[in-house]
């Protein structure tokens, strides 16, 4: 839970703006984003098809870095 309290030569407005950046460092809204719809786990097909399509791409951009010099 993030607090902030009111100090004591402090506006409302500036109490609030301290607030919302307390909320933005601590990631709680960009979390309830990513997790605002139910996401399924990728099947073991998918996995693996991302996995060789990484290891082409990594090759590919190996080899264009290579002749590229």
């Amino acid at each position: 839970m993030i607090y902030a309290f009111k100090k004591s030569s402090e506006s409302n407005e500036r109490l609030l703006s301290r607030f919302k950046k307390l909320v933005q460092r601590s990631r709680i809204v960009m979390d309830k984003k990513r997790n605002r719809y139910h996401k399924r786990k990728p099947t073991k097909t998918k996995v693996r098809a991302a996995a060789v399509m990484r290891e082409s791409n990594r090759a590919r951009r190996a080899k264009q870095q290579f002749y590229s010099r």
